[in-house]
């Protein structure tokens, strides 16, 4: 299912669907289904990295790289590929 960024002209939200193919999407707001399709912004090219590395932080605080070992946590916590 793609997502896709919406305007509503009728309240001025700005939101983003999944959207099945066979459903008509509809405002999340005022529920109208008069729907602009909106362009979506892409990330700052210098955050991304940050971004996925501080996700990546929390996910070792919770435990979930504890099926790697300990050289490979490392590379993961510095941006490397495993």
């Amino acid at each position: 299912m793609p997502l896709f960024d919406y305007h509503c002209p009728q309240c001025g939200a700005d939101f983003e669907l999944l959207v099945r193919a066979s459903t008509t999407p509809t405002c999340p707001h005022c529920g109208s289904t008069t729907l602009e399709k909106a362009v979506s912004r892409i990330a700052p090219a210098g955050k991304i990295e940050a971004i996925r590395l501080s996700n990546r932080r929390a996910a070792d605080a919770q435990g979930l790289f504890n099926h790697y070992s300990p050289s490979e946590r490392a590379r993961l916590l510095k941006g490397k590929t495993v």
